[in-house]
Order: C-alpha cells, then sequence, then structure tokens
C-alpha cells in the first residue's frame, strides 16, 4: 500500500507541472480582441474560434475579423507542439462506447478540437483486431456536422487514428503491453493519456491500479473519466473514492454527468448571471417554486438487470437532476473558475435538508395496451426479477435552508415508460399582488402564473409564459410564450453533450466534472431515504407504460400548492 500511494505522489508531482491550473497560455491578441493567459478556453479552442470567426454570417449580427482586416494570431508552442494525446477507451466494446464516445472523438476531430499528434486506443476483453474495432466504430459515426469537407474522407483519417488491446481488466501485464503500444505511438514525445472508463463501476478500482502503475505518463498527465454510477450509497461511494485515490489525486478525476454538458444546462449561468431582468427574480421573494421534470417514454428494454440495481432515483435523480438544481440555485461564484464555480455548488447541496420518505412518491410501470399494441411491465422484462420493487418512477420534494430559498419547494420527477420524452426545468413566480384582472382568471390563479421554462431537451429552447390580453373588442387575457427555440434561432446542429465534457477533460477544464466532496453532499441528501425504502420494503404505486406516472405525484405536488407545470403543456 505504501509503494502505491508513493507511486501516485510521485506521479502527481509531474503532473502537477503540467497542470492546467499552474501553466500558462499563450497570449492571444487583435486590435479589438484580447483573451488574458488566466483565460479558460484552451489555445485548440481559441484556434476552433478564430477560424469559426472567419465563416460567421453578418447576418447572424458578427462581422468577421477578415472582414475588418484583422487577424487573429497565435504564439506558437513548441512545447506544445511536440507532445501527443492518447486516448484510451476502456469497454471499447460497449454500447456506451460504439454510441457516444466515438462519435463524440470523431466530432471532435472533424471540428479541428484535438491537437495534431493524437491516438485513439480501445481497450477491453473482447478479441478484436484494429480493422475489426474499426469497421465496429465506423456503424456509429456519422457526418451530422456541416459539410465544410468530405466527410469520408476525415472518418478515413480518424479511423486510421484507432488501434485495438484486447486484455484483462484486472492484469497488469495487459496494461504493462497496452504501455509499450502507446509509446511507439508517442514516438518519444511529451506523452499525455486519458482514459475514459465506460466499464462498470465494480472494476473501476482495477482499471485504475493497473493504469496507474503501468500505463501511466512518465513526462506529462494522465487522467481518468469515469462514468457513473459513482456507488450506491454514500458508503460505496465514499469506498470507491477512497479506492481511486489509492492511485491518482482528484486533479487526474473527472467525474462525468454528461447532462451537464447539455447545452441549455450550460446556459442556466448565463441567463442568470448576464441578464439583469432574470437575476433580481432568483429568489424566495419572487419565485413560488421549481420544477425539475425528467421522461422517457420506453422502458428498461433489455437493461432490467443494470436498472434494477439502481433504480430511477440513483439513476436520474441523485445526479443529473441535483445537478442541475445546484446550478440553478447557487450564488454568485467569484468567477468561472472551475474550483469557484464547484464551490458555490457544495455550499447549496450542503444547505439541503436530507430527503424525506413523506416528501417522496415512487412507482413503477405496469403492462398496458393502447391501440391494439400491448406493452410489457417492468417485471415481465426477463432481466428483472419478477417480484422486484424498484421503482421506475420517483417524485420529490427538497428544500434549500438559506437566506435565498427558504421555503420554496423543489420539486424532482423522473420516469420511464412515461408519454413522452423530455427533460426541463419550470420556474414557477408568485402571483401578482392584488392583480388588477384577478376576475378574470376566476378562483384558478394558477394560470396567471407567470412561468420560465428551460427544456433541456429534445428541441431544445426557453420560453417565458406571460398573461396577454387576447386581441378585440372585450377584455379577455390569455397566456402566451416568449419563446427562444433553439433550431430556429441557431440552425447549426447543437453538439452532442459527450463532445464538450472530452474537450474540458482533455483541456484540464474541470467545471463540469464533479469533485469529491460535491459527491459526498449529493449521496448524504439522499442515502437516509434510499435506505429507508429498502429496509421497509416500500411498494411502489403501479402506472400503466405510456400514462403520465402515478397520481400519487399531483397529490405530493398539491401538499406543497404546487401543479406540475408539464399538466399544462397536454
Amino acid at each position: 500500500m505504501a509503494t502505491h500511494t508513493m507511486i501516485a505522489h510521485s506521479s502527481s508531482s509531474a503532473l502537477a507541472a503540467s497542470s492546467p491550473l499552474k501553466e500558462t497560455l499563450p497570449l492571444f491578441t487583435t486590435r479589438s480582441l484580447t483573451f488574458p493567459r488566466k483565460s479558460s478556453f484552451s489555445r485548440l479552442r481559441l484556434r476552433f474560434f478564430a477560424e469559426k470567426l472567419s465563416q460567421l454570417d453578418s447576418s447572424n449580427g458578427c462581422a468577421s475579423l477578415q472582414d475588418s482586416g484583422e487577424h487573429l494570431t497565435e504564439e506558437h508552442d513548441t512545447k506544445e507542439e511536440s507532445s501527443t494525446l492518447s486516448i484510451t477507451v476502456v469497454g471499447a466494446s460497449g454500447d456506451l462506447a460504439k454510441k457516444k464516445i466515438f462519435p463524440a472523438l470523431f466530432a471532435l476531430f472533424y471540428e479541428g478540437c484535438l491537437p495534431q499528434d493524437f491516438s485513439v486506443f480501445g481497450y477491453a476483453r473482447t478479441k478484436l483486431t484494429h480493422e475489426e474495432l474499426r469497421v465496429m466504430i465506423s456503424r456509429t459515426l456519422t457526418c451530422r456536422i456541416d459539410q465544410r469537407e468530405n466527410c469520408v474522407d476525415k472518418m478515413d483519417q480518424f479511423l486510421k487514428r484507432c488501434f485495438y488491446h484486447s486484455g484483462q481488466y484486472n492484469s497488469e501485464d495487459d496494461f504493462a503491453e497496452l504501455n509499450t503500444k502507446l509509446k511507439e505511438k508517442e514516438e518519444g514525445k511529451l506523452s499525455n493519456r486519458l482514459y475514459y472508463l465506460s466499464i462498470p463501476p465494480n472494476i473501476f478500482v482495477d482499471v485504475v491500479r493497473c493504469a496507474s502503475l503501468r500505463a501511466s505518463s512518465v513526462n506529462g498527465w494522465t487522467r481518468v473519466i469515469v462514468e457513473k454510477p459513482f456507488g450506491r450509497d454514500s458508503e460505496s461511494s465514499g469506498e470507491l473514492t477512497r479506492c481511486l485515490k489509492q492511485y491518482l489525486t482528484e486533479e487526474q478525476i473527472f467525474r462525468i454527468d454528461h447532462y451537464l454538458g447539455k447545452e441549455l444546462v450550460e446556459n442556466l449561468s448565463v441567463l442568470r448571471f448576464s441578464n439583469l431582468v432574470f437575476e433580481p427574480l432568483w429568489s424566495r421573494n419572487y419565485i413560488r417554486n421549481v420544477q425539475l421534470i425528467f421522461s422517457e417514454d420506453f422502458g428498461t428494454e433489455g437493461r432490467g438487470g443494470y436498472f434494477d440495481q439502481y433504480g430511477i432515483i440513483r439513476d436520474i435523480m441523485q445526479n443529473h437532476l441535483l445537478q442541475i438544481l445546484a446550478l440553478f440555485a447557487m450564488e454568485t461564484p467569484v468567477s468561472l473558475d472551475a474550483e469557484d464555480i464547484r464551490s458555490e455548488k457544495v455550499k447549496v447541496l450542503r444547505s439541503m435538508k436530507p430527503l424525506l420518505l413523506q416528501d417522496m412518491i415512487v412507482g413503477q410501470y405496469k403492462g398496458h395496451s393502447k391501440g391494439g399494441k400491448a406493452y410489457p411491465g417492468y417485471t415481465d422484462d426477463p432481466t428483472v426479477p419478477k417480484n422486484s420493487l424498484t421503482p421506475t418512477f420517483a417524485a420529490a420534494a427538497m428544500f434549500i435552508n438559506n437566506a435565498r430559498w427558504d421555503g420554496v419547494p423543489f420539486l424532482m420527477k423522473a420516469g420511464k415508460a412515461l408519454h413522452t420524452r423530455g427533460a426541463e426545468i419550470r420556474v414557477q413566480f408568485r402571483h401578482v399582488p392584488g392583480n388588477l384582472y384577478k376576475k378574470n382568471f376566476a378562483t384558478d390563479l394558477d394560470k396567471a402564473t407567470n412561468e420560465l421554462v428551460i427544456r433541456v431537451q429534445p428541441d431544445e429552447g426557453i420560453y417565458l409564459r406571460i398573461n396577454n390580453k387576447v386581441p378585440g373588442l372585450g377584455m379577455r387575457l390569455d397566456r402566451s410564450d416568449l419563446n427562444l427555440l433553439y433550431r430556429s434561432r441557431y440552425p447549426r446542429e447543437i453538439p452532442d453533450a459527450y463532445e464538450r465534457l472530452l474537450l474540458d477533460a482533455i483541456e484540464g477544464e474541470r467545471r463540469l466534472f464533479i469533485r469529491s466532496d460535491e459527491l459526498d453532499a449529493a449521496w448524504d441528501l439522499f442515502t437516509p431515504a434510499l435506505k429507508e425504502l429498502e429496509q421497509k420494503k416500500i411498494v411502489p404505486e403501479l402506472y400503466p407504460y405510456g400514462s403520465r406516472g402515478p397520481v400519487g405525484a399531483h397529490y405530493l405536488a398539491s401538499k406543497y400548492n404546487v401543479r406540475w407545470g408539464d399538466l399544462e403543456d397536454a
């Protein structure tokens, strides 16, 4: 154990030298545009944006630098040019790697966001050749990005950078062989290595141990992206963190929650902190409740074996929805630096009351026939135990004990096999005091509620629901939407969340990754209720496949004088 600790520390000292927190970035200037040395933008992104600026259409309100005779210059760093990047996808034959990770890496390559000298390795137990891996990857690559050059040629170029090594996840010898292959591609240059663990959590530590001891970079940085779930409760999560830190420093661990890479989640802080129209309203004085809603219109579909170990609360609420809540509710950070933002999120989580069983509703979908088609129930899945009590739906009310949010209910709702697919944040504002038009809404004042909706997926958009007079001689009021639909305003396709997060990990930008104390605080909120659910064997309320979920969710909302906002969109 002492040896392991010493190796981790010696490795971390080398890493510290190349850490993006300490490295000095070159200064990029034009006569009208200056990026400071401490900018969170990397060299790659600056180069990328410089190329894009010249392509912007002036009809979008942006004049290109070329049109104005300005040029973005770059001070070349010879050390940067002589370095290599090796990306190893561990679990390369799995669905996540095939459907998300490799396509995201290709998109980054296509956009020119990867360094000139890079290679991609797949690592798994499956026996494959380099060519078989390339064929497998090619089936999921798409030319979704605007055609600036031949996409097929770019695919061929990318696939030539992809290689495969078969090995066991707990074999140091196999990782030593991987290390030899990585060195061959690095050709003695400064080597930076990124490992993406697209594998079950029970083998995280084995892989990290082998990679750290046998396949770490000796002269550059080594980083590891860990895919959720991060344990099942506070104890297992803490144990996982302790084991990982035997071989890695906290700065090397990138805990990924892909929802933090969603465009509209990224836009949360911009919407709030750069618009005076919203910032003064962001408190208990004007906001009546906040709703975080996630729904899928399909069931487990053969993944029941995995899902049954975790359930909807661990799979969606404890990470995706809670992370969005923390970003939404945090105080203004000192800066946009990763640690300043993550520290504010931790403050929010530590200010929250642990979830109570009486503030939660759980459900499970059952078989249902509609339109002559039969839909299976959760326990009809052959990979799910017939007597399973695992929730496929949950609704919860949570509260933040601080001056800004005291008394404001934050309602979460997440479920599978519901009537629609989507994820959104709904902010319902308080009623207008002494509303002159109260009689026009009769007794249902909720119809007069202003509501801000941030639709994360699909059809990304932001709309503000306001009261408006219907044209005519009478006085009839209507609720109208001021709508920013992204596909109309920004016709270019939005990058996938994994593209943004992979690029951030390559650049050492940790803002959208979860810190260990943040993870601890999140589990502390959910662990007591999760244990009580399992110990008391709470039977979930059944709801039909394709419905709006269990009726109990509506009673929970009404307990706090709230109506679910998505009902209005029925």
